[in-house]
């Protein structure tokens, strides 16, 4: 039985899209990797990324064509639309082999669909794409040309469905109830990793009308110096007077993500955590208000900064970037971002996550919002308190 989150319809629209841009960029092939983009155009979910699978899309042909580990097979025909003749599953022996690669096997495919001697596009960039994978394709199929298929997908997904904003919107109350349940239980005394496990319990749980994902990136929660980093987690110490907390988290719904990041302060934090944090706070709503469709991305990050420029604080990095179906280890699409010299428009229906963090040397302070560009401007998906969370 088929399991299908969206109509047929709705992933052969996706797939059109996707054919008319491999066209517009010379490809007859495009070999997909990336799980996320495997799900946009087929529906397949597995967690299975940790080996050589894929999508095959061919202009030739009209559905896509799975390829993947045999005992994964009914993974493709329980999640995906494609007809039998189009799931391929390879044999055990192609699993961590150093005499034999799963693409000799794809090489097998494309020669059984007369597709050998084509343009084939690859995503060279991709999580999971190994350097042996484009080695051996290459190797198999002399008489093929190999272009960069890398982002090919991820832009056509950048514009959300409404139903894909709808999940988002699920994902969205999720995360604000992890935030809930991190702030009432984070206090000085208490174990870090305790207050993980029950973040992680609330963002799997999710509502009584709906159930939480696995998100993308564990729940990211350092405290005290280590907040001078953004990308730490939680330790087994306890929680300490005057800590900073840093709470990145994600409500994730079908594999659609809301990232929200807020800061906390426990007793006696100092007068600079609590400046950063109200600078943040006024650079990001100032930029949010200030969205309209049609602005580039850029120009986002000019409102931010100039908002903050006479605060003394300097941020040197993005301040935020396209989301939304993502898998390990990564929400974000690597379309997008935020930051001086992107000239992306922004158009109605496109998803970001701005989180215009700031970290010193000694502390730093996240403050972020997920939105969706509407016709008017910007809409965050969460209604949670922007200020510093004070305890």
């Amino acid at each position: 039985m088929k399991d299908l989150l969206f109509s047929v319809e709705e992933y052969m629209s996706r797939v059109t899209k996707t054919k008319a841009s491999m066209e517009e960029k010379g490809m007859d092939v495009l070999i997909v990797t990336d799980p996320a983009n495997m799900n946009y155009l087929t529906g397949f979910d597995g967690w299975s990324f940790y080996v050589h699978q894929g999508v095959i899309v061919a202009l030739d042909e009209e559905q896509p064509i799975w390829f993947g580990r045999g005992q994964d097979g009914n993974a493709a025909r329980i999640s995906t639309y494609l007809e039998e003749r189009n799931i391929y599953a390879y044999t055990d022996d192609y699993v961590n082999n150093p005499a034999k690669h799963p693409y000799e096997y794809v090489a097998d495919i494309l020669r059984e669909r007369g597709l050998d001697k084509k343009t084939i596009g690859t995503e060279v960039d991709a999580y999971y794409y190994s350097a042996k994978c484009q080695q051996t394709i290459e190797a198999c199929l002399p008489d093929a040309k190999f272009v960069n298929g890398y982002n090919l997908v991820n832009w056509v997904k950048i514009v959300k469905s409404e139903r894909e904003i709808s999940f988002i919107r699920n994902a969205a109350q999720i995360v604000q109830k992890a935030m809930d349940t991190a702030y009432n239980l984070i206090d000085i005394g208490v174990r870090q990793c305790d207050v993980a496990a029950e973040v992680l319990k609330t963002q799997i749980k999710g509502t009584d009308e709906f159930g939480g994902e696995y998100s993308a990136i564990a729940p990211l929660m350092p405290a005290g110096v280590r907040t001078s980093t953004p990308h730490l987690s939680w330790s087994d110490d306890v929680y300490k007077d005057g800590d900073t907390v840093i709470l990145e988290l994600s409500g994730c719904y079908r594999h659609y993500h809301c990232p929200l990041s807020r800061t906390m302060i426990l007793g006696n934090a100092g007068q600079k955590v609590r400046d950063l944090g109200a600078t943040v706070a006024e650079g990001l709503t100032a930029a949010l208000e200030g969205i309209r469709p049609g602005m580039l991305a850029e120009d986002v990050e000019r409102i931010w900064a100039k908002t903050i420029e006479k605060s003394g604080f300097v941020k040197d990095s993005r301040i935020g970037y396209s989301m939304g179906l993502a898998y390990p280890p990564d929400w974000g699409e690597h379309t997008a971002s935020l930051r001086p010299g992107d000239k992306t428009v922004l158009v109605p229906g496109m998803t970001f996550h701005m989180i215009p963090g700031i970290w010193l040397d000694d502390c730093g302070v996240d403050t972020s919002e997920s939105f969706v560009v509407t016709e008017t401007g910007a809409e965050p998906f969460c209604n949670y308190r922007r200020e510093l969370l004070v305890k």
